[in-house]
């Protein structure tokens, strides 16, 4: 299949184009970008930077990928952006290269979904399969695991991680870490339960869901502090692997505490 280039397009002929790539009216790509195989950019997008964009993805008009980061403190340090395969980015979002103070790479996985006008910031790590709804706005050096959903307008603090299988509401505003299959709902978004909803459209078992539900009681009980329930935890689930991974998350820590249930916020510490 050949690539197909509008006339009206700016495509910087040291740009990397693989086979069957489709750039559409008013388009603009740089000389550092590389589109694999089948990537479309429908109209009016503007790709910049050293940006390399996975095979199979779709890009809607006036999305700007690859642009210098929002951040003052950035001084044209040679940053990159990756995007992954069969992506699907509408219009009008934004994403952001790296900084020198975060790794000076922006990532972004496989299979994920970007809806209108949502943004990712500098030095954020995306993973596969995720979805963010119209005007999600992620922060600088977020961490985002797989299968994580975000409601639309939802805001997410900088530096917070975000683990597998969770879901944030609509218009949350999360400055806090969530946990694995976690749910996270207001603003500020507080811990809501677990996210059963998508573990069974994933094909959970009953057994599994059970499990960490049962789990997740006794983590977030009002007895003692989070650190020696996660050590009780550990003890009574030691066989169950998708508990360690909650577990796991708690321990490494991070910039930003754990997100609570909002019952638990005024009593409950979180060292």
């Amino acid at each position: 299949m050949e690539t197909d280039i509008h006339p009206s397009a700016v495509v910087d002929p040291a740009a990397n184009l693989g086979r069957g790539v489709r750039i559409g009216p008013f388009c603009m790509v740089g000389p550092e970008v590389t589109l694999a195989d089948g990537v479309e950019l429908k109209s009016h997008v503007a790709v910049a930077g050293r940006t390399t964009i996975g095979a199979g993805t779709r890009v809607f008009p006036f999305a700007s990928l690859g642009h210098e980061p929002q951040d003052l403190k950035f001084r044209g340090e040679a940053s990159r952006l990756e995007i992954g395969a069969r992506c699907t980015i509408r219009e009008g979002v934004t994403m952001n290269p790296g900084t020198e103070g975060g790794g000076l790479l922006t990532r972004v996985g496989d299979d994920c979904t970007f809806l209108a006008n949502a943004h990712v910031a500098h030095d954020c790590i995306v993973g596969n399969h995720v979805v963010f709804s119209n005007n999600v706005m992620l922060a600088g050096h977020c961490r985002v695991g797989n299968y994580v959903i975000i409601g639309g307008g939802a805001g997410i603090h900088q530096f917070v991680r975000i683990g597998d299988h969770a879901f944030i509401g609509g218009l949350a505003g999360l400055e806090n870490d969530l946990i694995p299959y976690g749910m996270a709902l207001g603003n500020r978004a507080a811990l809501a339960g677990l996210n059963i909803i998508g573990l069974r459209r994933r094909n959970f078992t009953r057994e599994q869901i059970h499990e960490l539900r049962r789990a997740y009681r006794l983590l977030f009980a009002p007895e003692g502090t989070l650190k020696e329930r996660v050590e009780d935890v550990a003890l009574e689930f030691d066989s169950l692997p998708l508990v360690h991974e909650i577990l796991d998350f708690i321990r490494a820590g991070g910039d930003r505490a754990i997100c609570m249930p909002r019952e638990m916020r005024p009593t409950d510490p979180a060292e």
